[in-house]
């Protein structure tokens, strides 16, 4: 069977009786077993796979499916999937089984969706490389000496690879569109609260997103039209109507595009990079778009601000894992007297050996950040210029159409390359994060390579809750480039 680049094009081959459901997923799995050695998948439910496949096969013939009949999805391993494991790529939650559906997965599943597996990612979706899960890193299949990019990098090489058709992951500072624009694949990251976040792992509350991974649009915006939209398990996901994105990918205006100054002047950007990128910015002009620099100097804080916030929100938000009700708990001395002095340290090695350096680090980052002594020095500030920043960017979209900037400053690198320098690493979200810290939706599409021959992806940002703008614009972009 030959790899698909759309459902539509599923869909065709299904109903001329040139494949099937069960067939895909044999296809699916096969290509799952093949590229076992790229770490992408966790856990592969392939007879629940193959049993949904041929009930779905007979709704098709009933003609009853619904609009992801066909569609075989991957989920990264921070979505919970009724009573089958969840761990975030983590010792810690070693054993546990979801009890209930996270609210995403089960509106794809309502349409028809094939769940083929878990995604490997970084360990609760912290890192930019997906080298910090607990089960080994995960390889891009373009060179597997080179990270996929992270967090949600099994899902960004299962779609990479055809291993499934789309991936549903997670961006907190950049998770999906970082790993899209390393493998050469499209990915989207709606406004904060487009989609519910009931039964995704929380890593930092106010920062996480649903995220959808595609090799074309009109996939990511079917998914996101049926995942959007509001939901009595999360109280903060919005009821803003959801448009048929699907229906409106068709651009045909000129826009107002701006690029800032200070990204792309950074003596961390790869010169291919800005290269590419100033190539995409002067097709668009020759197009007829209007195109402009501006500076907005507060974005040198940008990283700071994103990395006190999600650390002081992760320290909060994994307070929960303490090794008493669920998942893992080490072994305790048995001489040890049986008191209070006991269990705090069954908490501490719980956790100690529980979770992984990274993990543990943000942790300590943010307990630092949210103590009396630092917390107006740090958090507050923070806050303060996280508002600052979301005023100067709505301020901005409100005169102009689309936000650009290049998704990374560098194409995918080796495995190993900054493991012993988290500072380093943290760079990688340089471009990325902005879109979390003010909750506006960005989408990550391929426009060419460097010369080693890895991808290199151009990002767009717009104003919340305009995603049918942002998925037509780079449909657009995609068709006529």
């Amino acid at each position: 069977m030959k790899a698909f680049s759309s459902l539509r094009e599923i869909k065709n081959q299904i109903s001329a009786g040139q494949t099937s459901c069960r067939d895909l997923v044999v296809y699916y799995l096969q290509n799952i077993e093949s590229n076992r050695h790229l770490g992408a998948f966790l856990e592969v439910y392939a007879q629940d796979a193959l049993q949904r496949a041929e009930q779905i096969d007979q709704k098709i013939q009933a003609g009853s499916a619904g609009r992801l009949a066909g569609a075989v999805i991957g989920i990264k391993d921070v979505f919970c999937y009724a009573d089958h494991p969840l761990q975030c790529a983590s010792q810690i939650l070693d054993g546990f089984r979801s009890q209930f559906t996270a609210t995403a997965i089960q509106r794809l599943l309502e349409e028809d969706a094939i769940i083929i597996g878990r995604q490997n990612c970084d360990e609760f979706a912290m890192g930019s490389s997906c080298e910090n899960s607990s089960f080994g890193p995960v390889r891009n299949a373009l060179d597997p000496e080179l990270v996929p990019g992270g967090s949600s990098g099994g899902s960004a090489v299962a779609v990479q690879a055809d291993m499934c058709l789309i991936s549903i992951g997670s961006d907190t500072g950049g998770s999906v569109r970082q790993p899209a624009a390393f493998c050469g694949i499209k990915g989207l990251k709606p406004s904060y609260s487009r989609i519910s976040r009931h039964g995704l792992a929380a890593y930092a509350s106010s920062f996480d997103c649903v995220g959808i991974l595609a090799k074309n649009i009109e996939d990511i915006a079917l998914c996101l039209e049926i995942m959007a939209g509001a939901d009595e398990y999360d109280s903060t996901v919005s009821s803003t109507e959801v448009p048929r994105y699907s229906q409106m990918l068709d651009f045909d205006r000129k826009s107002k595009i701006v690029y800032i100054e200070e990204t792309v002047n950074s003596d961390k950007l790869q010169p291919e990079v800005k290269e590419l990128f100033f190539e995409q910015l002067d097709w668009l002009r020759t197009q007829g778009h209007e195109i402009k620099s501006i500076h907005i100097p507060l974005l040198n804080y940008i990283l700071p601000v994103y990395y006190i916030l999600t650390t002081a929100e992760a320290s909060s938000n994994l307070a929960r894992y303490d090794g008493v009700r669920y998942g893992f708990r080490a072994k305790q001395n048995t001489h040890a007297n049986k008191s209070v002095n006991q269990l705090i340290e069954m908490y501490k090695k719980s956790r100690s050996e529980g979770f992984g350096a990274e993990v543990k680090r943000r942790i300590l980052l943010g307990t630092f950040v949210l103590s009396a002594d630092y917390y107006d020095a740090y958090y507050t500030k923070a806050q303060k210029i996280r508002r600052l920043l979301k005023d100067e960017t709505d301020k901005i979209l409100n005169d102009n159409d689309f936000i650009v900037m290049p998704t990374t400053p560098t194409t995918a690198f080796k495995i190993g390359a900054h493991a012993q320098d988290p500072v380093q690493m943290y760079l990688e979200d340089l471009y990325t994060v902005q879109a979390n810290v003010v909750g506006i939706p960005a989408i990550s599409v391929p426009i060419g390579k460097d010369k080693a021959g890895m991808p290199i992806g151009f990002q767009i940002m717009t104003g919340i809750f305009k995603e049918a703008e942002l998925l037509a614009f780079s449909n657009y972009l995609l068709e006529n480039k």
